[in-house]
């Protein structure tokens, strides 16, 4: 018997065997807490109005810095949510678990930068607006701060991602000193 060459199929064979992609990485902002659970519910005592990132990295892709001036999309390597969201859920995360009684706040955040800098370092510089507790007078109780944040990070995408989530810890730390101390003074 003799084998025949058919070569229409093995174009389209070679065809669908270069369009093959890399699988798509999400990665999230909110770490995985170890540990009992809080019996605080999301939103309890904490209401974030709105997160707003700068439009630069406001995607659904990494994105990260190279040299002074160049942002490279990492095609490959997603958020699991819109950044905003993702900023956020962090945030309420980290504020609902803190120790000790928060108290009522709400919280607004406009971030002018989120750099991801591979092997160098992740920094967050945000500007925020913290009203503490629930007064008539909602100007009396309202503070309005920025906190530059810088944490070293490894060359890997989840090495930068761990180190944002370590500034948007220590952000959470700092609003929450503040709203303890009844939203008088930026930290």
């Amino acid at each position: 018997m003799r084998a025949t060459f058919n070569a229409p199929w093995l174009m389209i064979i070679l065809l669908l065997a270069a369009c093959r992609s890399d699988p798509v990485h999400y990665h999230t902002l909110t770490p995985l807490h170890s540990g009992v659970p809080r019996s605080t519910q999301v939103g309890e005592s904490v209401r974030i109005e709105r997160v707003t990132m700068p439009p630069q990295v406001d995607r659904s892709q990494i994105v990260i810095r190279q040299g002074s001036n160049e942002l490279i999309l990492l095609e490959t390597e997603w958020w699991g949510a819109s950044l905003a969201d993702e900023v956020q859920s962090a945030l309420i995360n980290e504020l609902n678990n803190r120790p000790g009684a928060l108290g009522k706040m709400t919280l607004r955040i406009e971030v002018q930068r989120f750099d991801l800098v591979p092997g160098q370092y992740a920094l967050l510089d945000a500007r925020w607006r913290l009203r503490a507790g629930q007064s008539a007078d909602q100007s009396s109780n309202e503070l309005i701060c920025q906190t530059v944040l810088q944490q070293p990070s490894g060359a890997a995408v989840e090495d930068l991602v761990m180190a944002q989530q370590a500034n948007l810890r220590k952000l959470a730390i700092i609003v929450s000193d503040a709203n303890r101390a009844g939203a008088r003074r930026c930290p």
